[in-house]
Formats: structure tokens, sequence, C-alpha cells
């Protein structure tokens, strides 16, 4: 309640965090596995009242959002709720995060459209091989930040998160304007529903509108809602409660006004909205997956399962926990997460989830953002968001099928619509402006394919990650004895642009000038620099000239040593390695030793 909101701008330092990853004694390790042993013994009345409105305040969000996001998976209304439970419970265990909840998203539900051909039980095997996937990713300690997944770059999961916000944004429109008879493919949807507008149905689209218009009033005044004092009279403490509670479940209650202007309708004969298709009543049955099946167009290979589960669960597990770690509720709240045992936790729901009939399933942005802002203290608020499901299973599913379809329509359009960041655009062009690069690739090629547009922009991001690495920039001084930089790593594919630009400069001249080359920033090299530095110093002793070095770390200078190469020179500063080539006297070339070179270099860094 209002209390609540309050106390999220405090630390809560006495609810459960992160675990800490302390020695490794067996009840550290179980405690590190099984979190909820770190909270549970001090468990409180207080902390029970905040976790079970917040509890509250996910199941009237999850629950509408459930049936919508079964719309955008293609899959019959019911999978959403079964997709929506196994998570709570499962998270109250094995969870290191008191905000975070599980369930069905926008972005994981697309996903499975793509991959799972409007099958469920195609859907329900994903889930299953994803959480296996998880689990072993988890066990091995796999988790953000993954070497694979660090080369998906920030442009690329903006790009890949703005492209399926549009796309499922899109998706829609048919539902918005009571359109039927649209093909999911993003570009035929594009066309197909631009070419049947005339046929628009008046009420649906009418009913979409004033939902959309209805949930964003109630978030703007969630957004503005003044901050709760102990001195404010009874009155207005009520009030404030009542606007939390309205703003806070405005899903479920835009969902409900719909449902029951649809029933109106329906008691006088007259329906002029697309009403959700019949939802199977009951909780669901409990069965192993289906690892084959013959279908109506024979038999669609399972790897399609296995394929979509190694490309979509961790790349939104990368997201997720990102988000999580870097800008999300842990950083807000002053406390950070495990991400080995995240994925344990999801992928031990999604293989559970399974067993009842659940697709894949992931962390939820916008409802753990409704968990923090409801002042959650532990995973216990799961308990209440898992009951409430089960208990809309059991008795409510009959009723769901008065729900208009521009509702359901309305409430994605507006969960997906902040997945699309334009700030990121403006920010990139005032930061740099070739990140935007592999940003626009991954946009545009995800309307076509979401594994080739993401596949496309971590390439784009590693060709130019190589490209700097190829081509490292140089300062350079000109004079009588040219002094050049090298502003970044020395590696094996930048050898011969440095050859090329020192030839150019110091021996394709005349007469041939000398060069020191000033190495502070280059921290390791390989064979093949040592080779192509072997050849400057033969080239540069076939002209008469000299090439001499410059600040070379100590892991450096050990491989040049070892190497032993032809007319090396090696200075501690550029000024004496200058007044060397300009022959004055007084001034020589280190001559040491790979043996003494320690005691060397702290004789040196000493002077």
């Amino acid at each position: 309640m209002p209390s609540s909101v309050k106390a999220l701008g405090q630390p809560r330092s006495s609810s459960p965090g992160m675990v800490p990853n302390t020695c490794c004694c067996t009840s550290a390790a179980v405690r590190r596995r099984l979190p909820v042993l770190a909270w549970l013994p001090n468990y409180s009345l207080q902390w029970l009242k905040m976790d079970f409105i917040a509890g509250l305040s996910v199941g009237l969000t999850v629950i509408p959002q459930a049936l919508a996001y079964a719309e955008v998976a293609g899959l019959p209304p019911q999978y959403g709720l079964y997709s929506a439970f196994m998570g709570c419970f499962v998270y109250l265990f094995l969870g290191t995060s008191r905000d975070v909840t599980l369930g069905p998203t926008a972005i994981m539900s697309l996903l499975v459209s793509f991959y799972t051909f409007h099958e469920p039980a195609y859907a329900v095997l994903l889930a299953f091989l994803s959480g296996c996937i998880q689990l072993a990713m988890g066990f091995l300690h796999l988790g953000w930040p993954g070497f694979l997944l660090d080369f998906i770059s920030c442009p690329v999961i903006k790009g890949f998160t703005s492209a399926a916000a549009v796309t499922i944004g899109f998706g829609q429109i048919k539902n918005l304007l009571g359109l039927q008879n649209i093909p999911r493919q993003f570009f035929l949807q594009v066309y197909h529903t631009f070419r049947s507008i005339g046929e628009t149905r008046v009420g649906d689209a009418v009913l979409g509108l004033v939902c959309m218009v209805l949930l964003l009033v109630l978030k703007l005044m969630r957004d503005h809602v003044l901050p709760l004092h102990p001195e404010m009279p009874p009155g207005v403490r009520l009030s404030h409660g009542l606007v939390w509670v309205a703003t806070t479940a405005r899903n479920a209650l835009v969902v409900f006004f719909a449902a029951l202007v649809a029933y109106s309708f329906e008691v006088t004969g007259y329906q002029p909205f697309m009403l959700t298709e019949e939802t199977a009543e009951g909780l669901p049955p409990v069965w192993t997956p289906p690892f084959s099946m013959t279908t109506a167009n024979n038999s669609v290979s399972s790897e399609v399962a296995w394929r979509s589960g190694l490309i979509c669960e961790p790349l939104k597990q990368e997201v997720e926990s990102a988000e999580m770690s870097k800008g999300g509720t842990a950083s807000e709240n002053n406390y950070r997460i495990d991400a080995n045992q995240e994925l344990l936790a999801i992928g031990l729901t999604n293989v559970l989830g399974s067993l009842v009939s659940s697709y894949p399933v992931t962390g939820s942005f916008g409802r753990t953002a409704v968990n923090a802002q409801s002042g959650v203290c532990t995973p216990a608020g799961g308990l209440v968001t898992g009951a409430l499901v089960l208990l809309s299973l059991a008795y409510l599913t009959s009723q769901f099928h008065y729900i208009p379809k521009a509702a359901l329509a309305a409430v994605i359009i507006m969960a997906v619509a902040p997945l699309f960041d334009t700030k990121i655009f403006r920010t990139l062009w005032r930061v740099k402006r070739l990140d935007l690069l592999p940003l626009c690739v991954t946009f545009l090629l995800c309307f076509w394919e979401v594994q080739y547009g993401i596949l496309a922009g971590a390439l784009v991001s590693l060709f130019l990650l190589l490209h700097d690495v190829a081509r490292p920039g140089t300062q350079v001084s000109e004079g009588p004895v040219i002094v050049l930089q090298l502003a970044s790593g020395l590696h094996f594919p930048a050898v011969e642009s440095l050859r090329e630009a020192i030839l150019s400069r110091a021996l394709e001249v005349s007469p041939p000038r000398c060069v020191v080359l000033e190495c502070t920033h280059v921290c390791s090299i390989d064979y093949t620099v040592v080779l192509g530095l072997s050849d400057l110093l033969q080239d540069f002793h076939k002209q008469g000239a000299s090439l001499v070095f410059v600040g070379l770390q100590v892991p450096v200078l050990r491989v040049l040593l070892s190497a032993d190469l032809q007319g090396f020179q090696y200075f501690s500063t550029v000024e004496e390695a200058e007044k060397y080539l300009r022959q004055e006297p007084g001034t020589q070339p280190y001559h040491i030793s790979e043996d003494s070179l320690p005691e060397h270099k702290v004789a040196l860094l000493k002077a």
C-alpha cells in the first residue's frame, strides 16, 4: 500500500539481497544454492504484510498480461496462465533477488512464436530443452558476463529490443482494429494490415483506443503520485491508497472494464467486439513434454526447438542479467544478484513448467518494477502471485471468453512501448556515431529474422572491434627524429599497417630518418609482431638509419629479449632516445639480459 511506496527509497538493508559468495564449506554452499535459508529464519510480520501487497499487485498485473502474451506466442490463452505460476514457487527457494518475477514476457513470447509453429506441444518441448540448457549453464558458471555473450554489445541489445517492441506492437494492430486473416510474418503483416484498413470494426477500434488512453492516464498517475507522509489526514491516506491500487493494477482494471462492456452487449444479443477464444477450464494436467509428435503436415523436427532454445534463452538471459546487475532494481536497491544462481532458478522453472504445459519464461522487467515499487521484502511475494494465478485458472477461465481482443491488444502495446528506446539513437549520435551501425543493422534485420539480426549486429560490432585492433591509432611527432606513439595495443593484424606507416615516413624519404617507437600502451605482443619488428630493424639497418624503442613494459621487453633481435635498442625516455640518435655524447641504450630484467626494471623505475 502507500507506505510501501515510501519504503522503496530506503535501502531495506534488513531484507535479503544477494547471498554472499563466502567460504566453500558445506553450509555456505547450501545457503548459496538455497538463498531462502538466508532470509527465512528472520522473516517477520512486517515483511509478510509488504510481501502480500506486492504479490497481489504483481498477480493482478500478470493475469491479463499472460492472456495477452499467449496471443503473441501464437498459443491458446490458457498457456499464458500455465506459464505464469511455476516461476513464483521455484524462485521462492532459488532466487537471489527480492524483486525479480519470472513468467511470460513479450519478447520471449515473440521468440517462441517464431520457432514453435503455433503448436503448443513444441512450445512445451522448447521450455523443457531451454531449461536443461540453462541448468547446464548455471552449473558450469556460464552466467552473465559469459565470454561469448560479452560480444553482444549494448547497441545490439537495444536494436533487438526496439525491433521486438515494434514487431509485437504492430502485430496487435489487427486485434486493435478488429481485422482478420492477417499473416504473422512482419512485412506481410504490414502490407495486409494497411490493405485491410477499410475493414476496421468500429467497436473494436473505439474500445481499443479507449483502453490505451485509460492505461496511459493510469500510468501517468502512477508515475506522478505524491509520496505518502505519516502526518497526512486519514481521508487523504485512504484516497492515496485507492489511487495507488488502481494505478498499480491498471491492466487488470482496464481488462475487467472491457470484459464488463462486452458482457453487457452479449446480454442484449449484439456483440460489436472480437472476443477471446474459449479458454480451457481448470488447472493444467501434469504430463511429460512430447519429444516426438505427428502433425497434419507430417513431422517437424524437434531440432528447431533445440536451435531456438540455444539462441533465444541465453540471449534473453543476457539482457535480464545485464539489466538487473547494471541498471535494474538490484542496483537501485543497493544489492547484487548472482547470475549463475538466477540461471539455475530460471532453468528449473522452465523444466518443471514444461510438466504443466508452460512455454519458456524469463524475468519480466515490467512486473519486477511493479514488485519493487510495491515494497516487496522477500521472494515470498511470489507465493501470493502464484496462488492468484492458480485461483484464476480454477475458477475464472470461463469468464475470460468475454475479454475483447482489443483490450488485450491495448495491454500488450502499452507494455512493449517502453522497450522502444528512442533516446539511444540520440545518445549514440552524440557519444559515438559509429555504434549506430550495429544498432541499425540489428534493428532492421530483426524484422526479417530475429537470429539473423542479432548475429549480423554482433558481427558488425566484432568487425568494428577488430578494425581498432588491426588499425591502432598513432600519434606522430615530425622532426629530424620521428617519434611514433602507439595509442593502443599492438597485435598481429596491425603489424603490416604499422610497417607501412613507418616505412613511408622514415625510409621512403631522402635522407632516411630515424624513428623512436613509443610503446607505453603496448602490454603484450605475439610472435607475428616480433617477426614484423625484426624485419623493420633489418630495413632500417640496410638504409643506415635506426629504430629504437621507448616505454616497453616488462612482459613486452621480456619477449623482445627472448627473440634476440638484431639491432634492438631500448631507452627509458624519449629524450634519451632522441639524444642518442642525434649522436650526442653521454647517452647509450640499455644492454640487459633476460635474466637481469626484473632487477633492471626496478632500478630503472627508481631512477
